[in-house]
């Protein structure tokens, strides 16, 4: 069984629709462009690191190269059994999975990123990568400290916290007191998948509302509670709870392996999901499609071991 997995917010990069810009799928990137009133070709291309860090950048020009490289994927031929995406990436396999339209998503995202940002800017917030602890002992750290969250479940050993400036800071010192190897501060806009994103759940749920989600080609896995899902309406009530909530990588892709995936492949810019998945399993063929000449080279290997469709 083949699983598709879409990066979220973070795999971004200046210039990391430059490969794609021939490509068929490019005439995504116009469409996102007229629905959200964006230039996304402008952040894909042109834009450099400081100003895609922004989330209601990074989020639209993230999911847009994704659900174009999805697209490509697909039309080469190849097929995913089942879906999933890390955070701002689960709307990318929501798309691929035909439960979004790509005019919706795009409008959903584009409202996601900007109510993000907004709440981030309202509550002043950041987040941590514990390395070295397992998911009891950051939960045990978090739950001492106020205002302090499990934020990512992003593989055995690197769990991320979200919380106020202080509490990040105490729970760092916590953390490596408890036998962390490493408490990484991470360069981001706020403390997302936490409390302090309630404003922008709200505003988010109000469009949620008015988006039709049909039932998925194939089950897409939720971050909130790290199962399959194949009702339009279980996904949007779940998409309802995911910017409070952590997201449960880890245990979504032992999930999925339990279920019987042995090939993930990556579709996005950057390889983290890839690294993560070689620290949850050692029971995949992890593959991952960054550029136009992956998509054969994934499609060959793939072939070579009879992986089924």
């Amino acid at each position: 069984m083949i699983a598709f997995t879409f990066p979220g917010q973070g795999a971004q990069k200046s210039g990391m629709g430059a490969p794609w810009q021939d490509h068929p799928a490019w005439e995504l990137v116009a469409q996102a462009s007229e629905i959200a009133g964006r230039d996304v070709a402008a952040l894909l291309l042109s834009a450099d690191d400081e100003e895609l860090r922004q989330t209601r950048n990074a989020q639209l020009a993230t999911f847009t190269l994704s659900a174009l490289m999805g697209r490509a994927v697909t039309e080469a031929g190849l097929r995913a059994n089942v879906f999933a995406g890390h955070s701002l990436g689960e709307y990318t396999a929501l798309t691929a999975a035909g439960a979004l339209e790509f005019a919706d998503a795009v409008r959903l995202v584009t409202e996601r990123g900007e109510a993000m940002q907004v709440a981030a800017q309202e509550n002043d917030g950041t987040m941590a990568a514990i390395l070295g602890l397992d998911d009891a002992e950051v939960e045990a750290v978090a739950e001492a400290i106020d205002e302090l969250w499990v934020a990512n479940y992003n593989a055995p050993g690197q769990v991320v916290i979200a919380g106020g400036p202080d509490a990040i800071a105490a729970g760092s010192e916590a953390a490596k007191a408890a036998g962390a190897k490493r408490a990484m501060a991470l360069s981001v806009g706020g403390a997302f998948h936490s409390p302090h994103m309630s404003p922008a759940q709200e505003r988010l749920d109000q469009a949620l509302s008015n988006t039709t989600l049909h039932n998925p080609t194939a089950a897409v896995w939720s971050n909130v509670d790290a199962r399959g899902h194949t009702v339009g309406d279980e996904l949007r009530e779940l998409l309802g709870q995911q910017l409070t909530s952590p997201v449960r990588w880890s245990h979504s892709v032992a999930d999925m392996v339990a279920a019987g995936v042995t090939t993930l492949v990556e579709i996005g810019p950057g390889g983290a999901l890839t690294g993560m998945a070689r620290r949850i399993t050692s029971d995949t063929t992890n593959l991952k499609v960054n550029t136009p000449d992956d998509i054969a080279n994934v499609i060959e290997t793939i072939a070579a071991e009879g992986s089924s469709t």
